[in-house]
């Protein structure tokens, strides 16, 4: 072997050695058991539900009919008699003329009565959900039970970092 070569060799066992004494490798484990951990977990919701109420309408009346034949019964009453009289025939003019007004206005006006409306009632409640939040793996390794919570199912092995390390004397 020439000279080179034994170098070039030399150089490659040289830069393999930190590898032949690596201290971490990957193997993999026999799942034993996979136990979800699931936690409970209130997502309250509203529900809601409309009734039908009845409501009493009141009368549509209008005030228009009393407001002129109160004027127009105060101007024909202060016609009549004089002093005193006069004021007292104007009052009652104006009394008696609110009440012709308001007859004849609202004569035709519809009377009050009774209609449904829809009332929406409206509550909170509580609705519970069962969630996953990681689960519980028991694995065998060399004939050795592990356990460790892991956030998803590994299936049937799971991958290991295996670190060798000397014991301290």
């Amino acid at each position: 072997m020439n000279m080179p070569s034994k170098l070039l060799l030399s150089a490659l066992c040289l830069c393999a050695l930190p590898l032949a004494q690596a201290t971490e490798f990957e193997d993999y484990g026999r799942v034993v058991r996979v136990q979800p951990q699931v936690e409970q977990v209130n997502m309250p919701r509203q529900e809601c539900r409309t009734e039908y109420v009845q409501v009493q309408q009141p009368a549509q009346r209008s005030a228009g009919g009393s407001i002129v034949g109160g004027i127009a019964g105060a101007l024909l009453g202060s016609q009549i008699g004089s002093g005193n009289g006069r004021t007292a025939a104007a009052a009652a003019g104006a009394i008696a003329g609110a009440v012709v007004g308001d007859r004849v206005d609202n004569q035709n006006a519809q009377p009050g009565g009774v209609s449904e409306q829809a009332v929406k009632q409206c509550r909170t409640v509580d609705h519970w959900e069962s969630r996953t939040n990681g689960y519980e793996v028991t694995y065998d390794y060399r004939g050795r039970n592990y356990t460790s919570i892991m956030s998803h199912d590994p299936g049937q092995r799971v991958r290991l970092r295996v670190s060798v390390e000397p014991m301290q004397n």
